[in-house]
């Protein structure tokens, strides 16, 4: 077996060796995939926009019938006692990961769908180097394809960030058989909804479009910052409906997520959308993400090591 990158895990309040068993066979997280989770980038042992990402796990929690044992601050200190832990919390060279804190349901000694009544939740932070998508990716661009599977805007759990990933790696199953890098989902209507796991992005002239929500697509904080930002780059960003004919006829495409920020798209089902190569406004909007990021966490360190302890 390969060994984990970091040398420690964050397990239900304590620091574990990252190397050993962990969890039981019969938590419901390994069994049924009965838990939620969110992926997020810390930069100089900074959480980027932890705020939007915990507002997100609650939403998810209550969706599910889930309570944990730890609050707001509990899971930002484990977060910080991760990162020290692995060294990744560096001002200068600053240290980036890739953080995932993941809630199962817990152990169930029972057999069956429904929750045992008795259950504690198990909580896990994980923590990668963080790998930003290589030069040769910004370069060339990303070849999506349309996955055969079709999203329910109206089912309660679409917009959930749910341990159950079955049909995300089916849809990238597809995209390598199709010799592509990711899929898109669309919804039963044929709207666009977002790709495996990022939310998707259309440019015409300084308008920048995305789906709206409601469509079946996970409410990314990424997006969010773009809605928001766009401006810095001269875009307009716009949230609605949008289909294939959209992406084909626009300038500019890209996927946007969390951890790996914009990253253009340049083909979708073999067919070449705009130039068929990145486009100046989405590297635009890639660069203006990556200084926030950089800002934000040198802002938040110099801040945690001025602040009294208590």
């Amino acid at each position: 077996m390969t060994a984990p990158v970091a040398t420690h895990i964050w397990l239900n309040g304590r620091l574990l060796p990252s190397d050993v068993a962990h969890l039981s066979a019969y938590d419901r997280g390994f069994q049924l995939g009965d838990g939620v989770f969110e992926a997020l980038r810390a930069r100089r042992g900074v959480p980027i926009e932890l705020e939007g990402h915990i507002a997100r796990l609650h939403r998810g929690l209550s969706s599910m019938g889930l309570e944990i044992p730890y609050g707001d601050e509990a899971i930002a200190a484990g977060i910080s006692e991760l990162l020290a832990a692995e060294g990744w919390d560096g001002v200068e060279p600053p240290g980036d990961a890739a953080i995932r804190l993941t809630i199962s349901r817990g152990f169930d000694p029972t057999r069956g769908v429904a929750p045992h009544s008795g259950g504690t939740a198990s909580v896990a932070i994980q923590a990668w180097p963080f790998n930003p998508p290589g030069a040769a990716t910004l370069a060339d661009g990303l070849r999506l394809v349309t996955s055969v599977i079709r999203r329910d805007p109206s089912s309660p759990i679409s917009g959930i960030k749910t341990t159950s990933r079955a049909e995300l790696v089916y849809a990238r199953l597809e995209a390598r058989r199709a010799g592509a890098d990711d899929a898109i989902f669309l919804t039963t209507d044929g709207r666009i909804t977002e790709a495996t796991t990022s939310n998707v992005l259309l440019i015409r002239g300084d308008v920048c479009a995305t789906p709206r929500l409601g469509t079946g697509l996970l409410a990314g904080t990424a997006r969010a910052w773009l809605v928001e930002h766009g401006g810095a780059v001269g875009l307009r960003t716009v949230e609605q409906d949008l289909r294939l004919e959209d992406a084909l006829e626009a300038d500019e495409a890209a996927i946007c997520s969390s951890i790996a920020g914009v990253v253009p798209v340049v083909s979708l089902d073999g067919r070449p959308v705009g130039t068929g190569k990145p486009g100046p406004l989405t590297m635009a909007l890639r660069a203006a993400r990556e200084s926030w990021i950089d800002a934000t966490s040198l802002a938040g360190a110099l801040s945690s090591r001025t602040r009294p302890r208590s």
